[in-house]
């Protein structure tokens, strides 16, 4: 069998998937239909003008539902395993969860309020994913460390931790840059003043979001020794 048919392996398997689709297919087709330079355009602006707003809307959307799932599913396996054998406060946990879902949110900004139309909003909750989702896989590093090497292996731990930190030293750019951009735009030239700082924060933002997703990657191991059970019951009274 398939390993991420195996428990609930499936969940992050999905979400890793469908959320490369969702980037690659909007930039296909932004850059088919000519509306974004090919050469690093913001994840945005792959989903700002129809069909492919369409397609980035909902695409992303599902994915910040499937963000949440495996958040919430990630939390319950480590709320086990420090029952099971103590490694750590509980408090990393639920603070990461809360974070993750926080994150989740501001994808579901992201993709229901487009750069050109709301920029403030779209921008507020690309902040939220991007900070709170670096933030989650950094507490969730830590949390691999501390149950090593009951739960975790020692590369495992290793391998969280840099893509961890690989998206620490982007995020911090990404912001600096974006927030020094005097205006939002889809088309940019070389030669204008804030063409650098587009294309910095182009490469941190992109370096980010692949980050979270060879980050999520990392736990179909740990899913897979997990099983989902659903209990039906009907009360008399009725």
């Amino acid at each position: 069998m398939l390993c991420f048919l195996r428990g609930m392996a499936f969940v992050p398997f999905l979400l890793v998937t469908w959320s490369s689709a969702a980037f690659i297919i909007s930039y296909v087709v932004a850059v088919l239909s000519g509306h974004v330079n090919p050469f690093l355009p913001y994840i945005s602006d792959t989903g700002t003008t129809p069909p492919e707003s369409g397609i980035f809307g909902f695409m992303i959307n599902f994915s910040a539902f499937l963000g949440a799932a495996t958040m919430y599913t990630r939390y319950k396996i480590v709320e086990k395993q420090n029952e099971t054998c103590y490694f750590g406060t509980p408090v990393f946990n639920l603070v990461s969860l809360v974070l993750g879902l926080v994150g989740c949110i501001g994808m579901g900004i992201v993709a229901n309020f487009q750069e050109l139309a709301v920029p403030v909003v779209h921008d507020g909750g690309a902040l939220l994913a991007f900070v709170c989702g670096v933030a989650y896989t950094l507490l969730q590093s830590i949390i691999s460390y501390k149950s090593c090497p009951q739960w975790n292996s020692l590369t495992t731990c290793h391998v969280r931790m840099a893509i961890s930190a690989v998206s620490c030293a982007a995020v911090v750019p990404m912001i600096a840059c974006a927030s020094l951009i005097s205006i939002t735009k889809l088309e940019w030239n070389p030669k204008e003043k804030d063409y650098v700082y587009h294309v910095v924060s182009a490469i941190c933002e992109w370096t980010v979001a692949f980050g979270f997703i060879f980050y999520f990657l990392t736990f179909i191991q740990d899913f897979q020794s997990v099983t989902l059970r659903i209990s039906t019951e009907i009360s008399d009274d009725f």
